[in-house]
């Protein structure tokens, strides 16, 4: 055997007997094990520690007071996430519904006009019917904007067939 093929085979060899990292023992979240010093396998977090989504949390239970620029912000999130489905107007003609979508619903229509900011909040968060939540996709700071742009859309608008 010529030694270039000597050194990478005695590695191999020397790693074949390294599989611990395969039989690891396997703890219950619940269970007792042997990790800590009060036996118990799931720890409590330490103190001060701040959950990663503790920002949004904030932001969702706190709805912004309604000024020009909230609604300024809502305008321009409501045209960009909203339009192509609900149009520029709320009516529901937006342009995905010429390609065979289903249409939304026109939020001047009597049953929506009862629909509150912290409503339409939840609805653009979770979605509903065929509509998917966005709350992946906006922060709520502008979730909220959109809520009080549409609240405000509805109060403008004429009833339809008006």
């Amino acid at each position: 055997m010529s030694r270039p093929c000597l050194l990478p085979g005695l590695a191999l060899l020397a790693l074949a007997g390294c599989d611990n990292m395969v039989r690891q023992d396997r703890y219950d979240p619940y269970g007792d094990g042997p990790l800590f010093a009060d036996g118990k396998v799931m720890q409590a977090a330490p103190a001060g520690t701040v959950p990663r989504d503790a920002p949004q949390l904030r932001a969702v239970a706190e709805r912004p007071p309604l000024t020009p620029a909230l609604l300024r912000r809502g305008q321009e999130r409501y045209a960009i996430y909203c339009a192509p489905c609900h149009g520029l107007d709320g009516s529901g003609d937006g342009t995905v519904t010429a390609r065979g979508f289903p249409r939304p619903a026109d939020f001047r229509a009597a049953g929506q006009r009862d629909l509150d900011a912290d409503r339409l909040f939840r609805v653009v968060s979770e979605g509903t019917g065929t509509m998917y939540g966005f709350a992946d996709r906006v922060p709520a700071p502008d979730r909220w904007a959109i809520a009080a742009y549409v609240e405000a859309l509805r109060r403008a608008g004429s009833e339809p067939g008006a």
